[in-house]
């Protein structure tokens, strides 16, 4: 029976039988109990399924796994320890030294040093590239040992809206799969593989546990890249089983940690989240604990609900920063006059995320006296849960970043990122008005 994403939220992933219990059950484990070594000795060949390590795999997060790749629309996903574990082992999968990928420049601090500092010291380069770009420009950074393009659906911090469409095309037409970090507009928002992206990402630390309760992140694959037959990278030829070999040889050549194995042919639409846990998760473990995936699934199953009032009260916050005079610049692109308002209304018709960048008129200190004048609004690193909370990106998160490279990463020096909560937007009003007085 097909579910709508209501539905998956409350009742994805987990199924109770006879007697078990109705809530998703905490397998605080960290190994299983088998009957025969022989037993033991399948799921390590990956000849059949089944718990024995939670580094591996768990019941509780696997559950949890797969309700986002339900909700996604993907054939499987992989839950790791944080949203930047998620980024790293959906890139480095598919890439090794020598290797090459390209992303929007407008990604989150975290993640743009991720890919230009430390992912360059294992020998991978990375390309940004402004999406505003023409495609004729863009497609000049494609290189025969381009692996992925990378975007976000909604760009962090800037609020950017990311034309999946168009870069899923540029991607498939080298060759080469598109990774869409869709952790603000949540697969409630928008569903990034029915425009053709082939592997999406999330920090499961914002709308997903929705109450900054768990550190979390997700992968999940659509199944529909053809790894083996993947046309001549950077070439318009037809598509060859060599052509495969040669862009991706750890899914398509033997593994010989696992007795000459090929990922593509022993497990098909699997074969991408297969080989992260069998070789990322079995050598650099970044897993998720059972209890935090328990969290995290109390998270989604009012995820529906928390992200309709989300944007309903980002809007009318967006709405009234246009129209105050202490306000210099917004960036929201629920708004009419939002140069991105046609890719919002065609990727996410039902609403964008709780996330609103402005700029107030004045200096940097003007934006600091600003939130440090806050009420109930609070000043913290996170963002994206029931709270409302401010964060200075200049000054926080993309501090590490000149005021060249900010504006470079589309980040103004003086971006307020504004995460409206799902609190009376009465109230978020108030405090905003009273702090800009006092500012």
């Amino acid at each position: 029976m097909k579910k709508n994403l209501d539905t998956i939220c409350i009742h994805g992933g987990w199924k109770p039988r006879k007697g078990e219990p109705q809530q998703l059950p905490i397998y605080q484990s960290t190994t299983f109990r088998y009957e025969t070594s022989e037993q033991m000795a399948k799921l390590f060949d990956l000849e059949e399924e089944g718990y024995f390590y939670t580094r591996l795999a768990n019941p509780t997060v696997d559950a949890v796994a797969k309700k986002i790749a339900a909700l996604e629309g993907g054939v499987g996903c992989v839950l790791t320890s944080s949203g930047q574990a998620a980024n790293f082992y959906a890139v480095f999968n598919i890439c090794q030294a020598g290797d090459h990928f390209i992303t929007s420049n407008n990604i989150y601090g975290g993640t743009f040093n991720l890919f230009g500092v430390t992912m360059k010291k294992l020998g991978i380069e990375c390309t940004f590239v402004d999406p505003d770009w023409s495609d004729e420009r863009i497609e000049q950074e494609f290189r025969p040992n381009t692996k992925c393009f990378f975007g976000e659906t909604i760009s962090n911090p800037g609020g950017n809206v990311f034309d999946i469409e168009r870069f899923a095309r540029m991607a498939h037409r080298h060759g080469v799969p598109l990774i869409v970090d869709n952790t603000f507009a949540t697969p409630i928002n928008c569903r990034p593989f029915e425009w053709g992206a082939d592997i999406v990402t999330h920090s499961t630390t914002k709308y997903m546990d929705g109450h900054a309760t768990q550190v979390g992140g997700a992968v999940v694959d659509s199944g529909n890249f053809d790894w083996d037959n993947c046309q001549h990278i950077g070439e318009a030829l037809p598509p060859t089983e060599e052509a495969g070999k040669e862009a991706f040889p750890g899914l398509c050549e033997p593994d010989e940690s696992y007795h000459g194995l090929t990922y593509t042919k022993a497990f098909g639409k699997m074969a991408y989240t297969t080989k992260l846990v069998a070789q990322l998760m079995r050598d650099l473990g970044s897993i998720p604990s059972p209890q935090n995936a328990f969290l995290l699934n109390l998270g989604l199953e009012t995820l529906h609900l928390r992200v309709a009032r989300h944007c309903e009260n980002a809007q009318k916050v967006a709405e009234w920063l246009e129209q105050n005079p202490r306000v210099a610049w917004v960036n929201y692109a629920g708004l009419p006059s939002n140069k991105y308002h046609a890719l919002a209304q065609k990727y996410m018709p039902n609403g964008l995320c709780g996330v609103i960048a402005f700029g107030l008129k004045g200096t940097r200190e003007d934006a600091i006296r600003f939130m440090d004048n806050l009420d109930f609004i609070s000043i913290v690193t996170h963002v994206a849960d029931a709270r409302t909370c401010v964060l200075h990106p200049a000054s926080h998160t993309h501090r590490q970043l000149s005021d060249e490279q900010l504006r470079e990463a589309g980040v103004a020096p003086d971006l307020v990122r504004l995460s409206v909560g799902i609190e009376s937007v009465d109230d978020i009003l108030a405090d905003l008005q009273q702090a800009m007085e006092k500012a």
